[in-house]
């Protein structure tokens, strides 16, 4: 056992990692180790320059902690955009679930919008579902804020999937846009233009969030597809 995977086994939860497994169905449950979040990111911390360039080498990963431990070494890359993009790349092709997907963004990702958003088109087409849920991901955290523009909408709009990870992500920008960008998405939602699944929970997501006024909520709630 190496000095990376051997810290992970000391931070071992049993109940946890069965609670994990069943939010990740899809990972074989040997594989999952069993350790929180925040110890993962504690222990990225911890490394030094050299063991995280070792470590973000070592491709595939067997264990979804490593996973997870690699996305927390992303996003502590901090000053090299051609890194983190070069990075991330390498990363894409073995994100197998949600979990990992959401937590390797580097804000670093936000602070050159029109590179990046040039990097979402492209993997908002990948084949794989978690290369393309990582996209809409940049969308959600870098793109409805000062980095804003309508392309953003018509590439979330562009997305089009029977992925059920790609289309709970989808429903989550767009009940995000409705939060940060109520008047430039509430045309796309009054035309119920978007797949049902995901106008629809868009819709419920948004009605659930304080940033949304209940006059909207109630707006909201009459456009929904039956």
């Amino acid at each position: 056992m190496d000095k990376i995977t051997k810290p992970l086994f000391e931070m071992q939860d049993k109940k946890f990692r069965d609670f994990t497994s069943k939010l990740i169905p899809n990972v074989d449950k040997e594989l999952v180790i069993g350790v929180r979040v925040p110890d993962i990111r504690r222990l990225a911390k911890t490394l030094s320059d050299d063991d995280r360039k070792k470590f973000l080498s070592e491709l595939p990963h067997k264990y979804h902690e490593e996973n997870l431990l690699h996305g927390a070494i992303l996003q502590l890359i901090k000053s090299d955009i051609g890194e983190v993009i070069s990075e991330t790349e390498k990363f894409l092709p073995y994100i197998d679930n949600w979990a990992v997907c959401d937590m390797s963004q580097s804000k670093l990702l936000g602070k050159y919008p029109d590179m990046v958003f040039g990097k979402a088109c492209e993997w908002a087409k990948g084949e794989k579902t978690y290369t393309v849920r990582f996209a809409i991901d940049v969308l959600l955290q870098f793109f409805l804020d000062e980095n804003f523009k309508p392309e953003v909408l018509f590439l979330a709009e562009s997305i089009v999937s029977e992925e059920y990870y790609i289309n709970m992500a989808l429903a989550w920008f767009w009940s995000f846009a409705l939060i940060k960008r109520y008047d430039e998405t509430i045309p796309i939602i009054e035309s119920r233009r978007l797949p049902a699944f995901v106008h629809n929970k868009a819709i419920q997501k948004a009605r659930e969030s304080y940033r949304i006024s209940d006059e909207r909520k109630e707006y909201l709630k009459t456009l929904k597809i039956k």
